[in-house]
């Protein structure tokens, strides 16, 4: 087998380690997640912290576990209580993807969390890089992965003057600078770092290939997603006319938005009205898995 073709000498490498880890010894965050190495634990904070920063999943990380405690717990809770639980962190599809995936974590993998990159890669909501995080924080797995922090630290460091940077080649970079005797403490340092940089010089992400600016959330179709489920955590049943008055939105608007919401799953429709898709529960004999 060839060895890797290295892009970095030692002393480069050594630069690079002190920057982060001198940064990561004085300034670490102190977040509840990197307490803990419990499986099921590092998997609701990496789903919560997909698309949402650090400081809105520390209002509901604690909560989140203190309702639904295991995989088995969150398997057998209905969808609306989970929604309940979600409300603040939006992208409420992840939410719809967790009961399903700790459903099929208690089905094929008798409720503990999978160990390997393609067993997490196929439960919903969870892709590659969410997988390798997991192992990486749960397990101490050295795994490299790509997330925005980390992005923009190899970015900053590496591709100075340079751009648009594709992930594919900061993925060596982040292989061979990986500290394989610690990887866990590594990846939260080279996070931490790159929050840091996000804050005082800009970000670099915008240099990256993969860049895309989020739409203004004020008129968005997100917004409206949010209202409609707000509004069906609260009523057992709402008719699509009544939806569109009370969240102040057309029904030329909405009812595309609430046809998506049913395919994807969130909400059903019965005669006319809509309510949250709770489906049936994991003690019911009748209860299926879809394919993820």
């Amino acid at each position: 087998m060839n060895s890797p073709v290295l892009l970095l000498s030692a002393e480069e490498k050594e630069r690079f380690h002190k920057k982060i880890c001198g940064h990561y010894l004085q300034y670490g965050r102190d977040l509840p997640w990197r307490k803990t190495r419990d499986g099921y634990r590092i998997f609701v904070s990496e789903v919560m912290l997909q698309q949402t920063q650090v400081e809105r999943v520390m209002g509901k990380y604690e909560d989140f576990i203190y309702l639904f405690p295991s995989f088995a717990a969150l398997a057998d809770s209905s969808l609306k209580d989970v929604l309940f639980a979600w409300q603040g962190l939006g992208y409420n599809r992840r939410a719809l993807s967790m009961v399903g995936a700790a459903r099929k974590v208690v089905t094929h993998h008798d409720a503990a969390l999978p160990r390997t990159i393609g067993d997490l890669a196929a439960l919903p909501g969870i892709g590659k890089a969410t997988a390798a995080a997991i192992l990486c924080f749960a397990f101490d797995e050295p795994v490299p992965f790509i997330e925005t922090n980390i992005r923009r630290v190899f970015i900053d460091h590496f591709f100075q003057g340079t751009g648009p940077v594709k992930d594919n080649e900061i993925l060596p970079l982040i292989e061979e600078t990986l500290d394989r005797d610690a990887p866990r403490e590594w990846f939260y340092a080279l996070m931490d770092y790159g929050s840091m940089l996000g804050k005082k010089s800009g970000n670099a992400n915008r240099k990256s290939a993969h860049y895309r600016k989020q739409s203004p959330f004020a008129n968005s179709d997100r917004r409206v997603r949010g209202a409609v489920l707000k509004l069906l955590l609260t009523e057992d049943s709402v008719s699509s006319a009544d939806i569109g008055a009370r969240t102040g939105v057309s029904a030329e608007r909405v009812l595309p938005i609430l046809r998506c919401m049913e395919r994807e799953g969130l909400v059903k429709e019965t005669e006319g009205t809509y309510m949250i898709n709770d489906g049936e529960k994991m003690n019911s004999p009748s209860i299926s898995i879809a394919p993820s």
